[in-house]
């Protein structure tokens, strides 16, 4: 039967193990996304993985030799669940492929934030504090109040940084 399957990689390797289980003649899917970097106190955005050490492989498990998998170079491992490995639903991949641009990234949506939302801040120094949204500017950065010590703080952060917090 065929189907898609997940496989672990090595750190940083996603892309090595790809080209190099292509060349074996696999059909491999590695869904890429706009990452978020930062150097010396700047964000910026670079092609990555989306899902960092895994990508997918397309197999038929009475046909395709699945040896050569697990020593192929940047490879760690098929993924198992117990003893079965673990197949990802068609569907899943259908969408993500769907939801590419044309030079094969995936576009992510925005968390479209309005004044007054609360909100959970989920990456730097203030992750798990709650805040409000007081302002929004046009480098996809939010300006919120923040309580501290019963008073409340503004401070400016990239919307990347924060959820939308759940009643």
């Amino acid at each position: 039967m065929d189907a898609w399957y997940l496989i672990q990689t090595k750190p940083r390797q996603e892309t090595l193990a790809k080209n190099n289980l292509q060349r074996q003649g696999f059909n491999i899917y590695l869904p890429m996304a706009p990452t978020r970097r930062r150097k010396r106190g700047k964000a910026y955005y670079l092609p990555g993985p989306m899902f960092p050490l895994y990508l997918f492989i397309y197999l038929n498990d009475g046909i395709d030799d699945w040896g050569p998998i697990r020593s192929t170079i940047g490879v760690s491992k098929l993924v198992y669940f117990g003893r079965i490995p673990a197949r990802v639903p068609s569907g899943l991949i259908d969408t993500l492929k769907g939801r590419e641009d044309v030079e094969g990234l995936q576009i992510i949506p925005d968390n479209n934030f309005d004044v007054g939302d609360k909100v959970l801040i989920s990456q730097g120094i203030f992750e798990g504090y709650e805040a409000i949204v007081h302002a929004k500017s046009e480098q996809k950065r939010s300006l919120l109040l923040l309580s501290l010590i019963e008073s409340f703080i503004k401070i400016e952060l990239d919307s990347h940084s924060l959820d939308h917090l759940k009643d």
